[in-house]
């Protein structure tokens, strides 16, 4: 088995009596992208800073890099050698963008022809070598953060860090920055630590996503594992599932397990959590998963050809609100308890989505997700 290139062991940060950071264990193997999501105040930053070396102290605890613990005073400055950092905001000296790009490599001693060989290499791939003579104090947000890339690549580092490094700029200029990035991070291999708080860059962006909360890992998987099947109430929320309603134990039937939401009966598939029958449990769903239909019309959205009836929930409600998203629609039903769907603007222009009129709802039994629900959370 291979040796992880960066691994924290049993790190606990303190300021003043609070624990901003406690994490018995994190890896993170070489060439993967690693996406820290999770609220304000859950410690990503300080994470962060523990990954680089950068923190003036920690209460206990060890960075290893290759296998070998680093000692936080004799190690930093070889080790911050191996490692860029792009922050919130950029960092740039007063001086052209091809100087600001070089900076890194001309600390590090190399020469003039690599100099100029890797730094005109990246700006060319960030796309700003037309900016190459500008001023640092010309540029837009958009591009001095490209700037701020280009530089940390320019230094082939082994470890990449990135504190949500497109929070500041708007959504357009923000979406194309992250649809670059993974092309360069897909063709560079670098290692990299990526903070953010935007939920759909770390699906994008992540091999694997660590989940943080009150400075506690809560869940590190796959994306589409932690996306989907969120291991307690902390992480469904963080992860976008807006349904999160209080659910009983029924028991099995046909491989799926049967469980008592308000007076409905639901089939979920059962997963990997062992339940017993009256067993309180949090069923979670997310809108994109809710489909609908009209009472008295066509099943527009129905379950495949293929699917047998018993894969499908199905349950009437009421429209009890809609508000436009741009091209979507979010959709509110009462079922006896809320559900929240997405529609998009065809589906929607049909005409039967209007507040205050029964529907059926329908979701497949593998979109709901069941977590152990505990005395006091959520019903």
């Amino acid at each position: 088995m291979s040796v992880p290139l960066l691994q924290l062991r049993d790190l606990r940060v303190c300021y003043g009596s609070r624990v901003a950071l406690d994490v018995p264990e994190l890896a993170v193997s070489e060439h993967e992208t690693l996406a820290v999501i999770g609220p304000n105040g859950a410690g990503k930053t300080t994470l962060l800073h523990a990954l680089a070396l950068l923190l003036p102290k920690v209460d206990r605890g060890a960075l290893l890099f290759r296998g070998k613990p680093l000692d936080y005073k004799r190690d930093g400055l070889a080790y911050r050698r191996r490692v860029a950092v792009v922050l919130q905001e950029p960092l740039l000296c007063d001086a052209s963008v091809y100087d600001n790009v070089a900076l890194g490599l001309r600390f590090r001693g190399r020469s003039r022809a690599e100099i100029l060989d890797r730094a005109n290499l990246w700006l060319e791939r960030l796309g700003i070598e037309h900016l190459r003579r500008c001023s640092s104090r010309t540029l837009s947000g958009g591009e001095a953060q490209r700037v701020s890339l280009a530089r940390a690549f320019a230094v082939e580092p082994e470890v990449l860090l990135l504190d949500e490094p497109f929070s500041a700029l708007d959504a357009p200029t923000r979406a194309q920055l992250v649809d670059d990035l993974k092309g360069l991070l897909s063709s560079a291999r670098t290692t990299t630590v990526f903070v953010t708080h935007h939920r759909g860059e770390a699906l994008m962006l992540g091999d694997r996503i660590v989940v943080l909360a009150e400075g506690r890992v809560q869940q590190m998987d796959e994306p589409s594992r932690v996306f989907t099947a969120p291991i307690n109430e902390a992480v469904a929320n963080i992860v976008g599932m807006e349904m999160i309603v209080p659910a009983t134990i029924l028991g099995q039937r046909d491989g799926m397990l049967q469980v008592r939401v308000n007076d409905h009966t639901v089939s979920v598939v059962s997963g990997e959590i062992p339940w017993v029958e009256g067993e309180p449990a949090l069923m979670c769903l997310r809108p994109e998963d809710i489909h609908f239909a009209c009472v008295a019309g066509i099943d527009r959205a129905g379950p495949p050809a293929q699917s047998t009836e018993e894969s499908w929930n199905r349950l009437t409600g009421r429209i009890a609100g809609i508000t436009p998203l741009g091209g979507q629609f979010r959709v509110k039903v009462d079922c006896g308890f809320p559900l929240v769907a997405l529609v998009n603007r065809p589906l929607f222009l049909e005409g039967f989505l209007k507040a205050g009129n029964e529907v059926n709802v329908h979701f497949r039994a593998d979109a709901a997700h069941l977590i152990r629900r505990h005395e006091g959370t959520n019903g």
